[in-house]
């Protein structure tokens, strides 16, 4: 059994693979004053309901963009599991070069995106990762990471606006009727969730013409939402960063 770990800022994603495909895997908000011990009672909680236990897991693969989290966690594993993580970064063989002007400040979240992304295109792609931010990872034939587009995640926008102003109430993220809003909650609704869509449709626009034309693969939690307002997406699945981690792990044996 493969535990593959992903420590997001707002959502720690863990799955559980069995050598075939992923049997579990859940999403759980990022506590960053939570300590190690309290990680270990919620992994064995959700380890037991699937009938496993973490002296279960042969092998465990680690990405983290939470440093607070990263030690407390890995070594928390190492204690319970008998065998230390492997902990995805640049340094590490992961399959694809990354040729970016810093490899070693690349979030090893886009890493296990493009590791993930290259291989089902077998050639250019583009990762877009619906999180605290909105990433786009371009990586190109034979496999390099060429770099990234950061955008201020839908969610996080909307938050800024709502709280930024005095009389902008909270909204459901989803699309309006209209792209011309009659009232304020579809006015909202225009501009964070179709202009967020707009905003990414242009970057994988521009993107392409960079690359020569690319496989757009999009994940994470609003991918989802968003797959039926556009056509820019290829393929979707929220569970890609995970599979980037299982690839990496084979890397690593």
């Amino acid at each position: 059994m493969l535990l593959a770990i992903d420590i997001g800022n707002t959502n720690i994603v863990i799955g559980v693979h069995d050598g075939q495909t992923w049997a579990h895997h859940w999403r759980v908000q990022t506590v960053r004053q939570r300590m190690p011990d309290e990680y270990a009672v919620l992994f064995r909680d959700f380890l037991s309901e699937a009938g496993l236990s973490l002296p279960d897991i042969g092998r465990t693969v680690l990405s983290s963009v939470v440093p607070q989290l990263t030690r407390g966690i890995a070594e928390m594993i190492a204690s319970r599991t008998g065998h230390p993580p492997i902990l995805v970064s640049s340094a590490i063989d992961t399959g694809i070069k990354i040729v970016t002007d810093q490899p070693e400040r690349v979030g090893t979240d886009l890493i296990a995106n493009a590791v993930a992304g290259y291989g089902r295109a077998r050639g250019n792609c583009i990762v877009i990762d619906f999180g605290t931010a909105t990433t786009l990872t371009a990586v190109a034939a034979p496999g390099e990471l060429r770099g990234v587009a950061i955008a201020a995640g839908l969610t996080t926008t909307a938050d800024a606006l709502v709280g930024r102003t005095a009389q902008l109430p909270q909204i459901e993220l989803v699309p309006p009727p209209s792209v011309i809003g009659r009232n304020t909650i579809h006015a909202m609704q225009a501009g964070l969730v179709l202009g967020h869509i707009a905003l990414v449709e242009g970057l994988v626009a521009r993107m392409k013409r960079e690359l020569g034309g690319a496989r757009v693969i999009a994940t994470g939690g609003l991918s989802i939402v968003l797959q039926p307002h556009t056509d820019c997406f290829d393929e979707v699945d929220p569970w890609l960063t995970l599979d980037g981690l299982r690839l990496i792990a084979e890397q690593n044996r």
